[in-house]
């Protein structure tokens, strides 16, 4: 079974290998979507989705809300963010998906 939970962050980048808009410096709201995949245990859930929320804010929202991407990462595409957050999450096992909404129509999906 899939479960879902969808983070919002604010930030800033610039894209230094591009050669449009967007190579000068722009922020965005980003939505990320972060799906795990496991059996139901005994409880009912796969895993708590207020654990999940706390892992994911203390992971990745918290270090990329409210900054400029470019210190973080060094060509913050929509890509690489997810690259970035794929690495970050890297212990925890049921990750299976991650989808970076840069737009409300333009997204990247980065699936295990």
């Amino acid at each position: 079974m899939l479960i879902s939970q969808v983070f919002r962050f604010d930030s800033a980048h610039k894209l230094p290998n591009y050669n449009g808009k967007c190579k000068e410096l722009h922020g965005h709201t980003w939505k990320l979507i972060v799906t795990l995949e496991g059996e139901v245990k005994e409880n009912g859930m796969i895993l708590d989705f207020h654990d999940i929320k706390k892992n994911i804010n203390e992971k990745v929202i918290n270090k990329l809300d409210h900054k400029y991407l470019n210190d973080i990462i060094e060509n913050p595409t929509t890509e690489n963010i997810l690259i970035w957050t794929r690495d970050q999450l890297k212990d925890l096992k049921e990750l299976k998906r991650l989808k970076l909404f840069e737009t409300e129509n333009s997204f990247a999906e980065l699936v295990l």
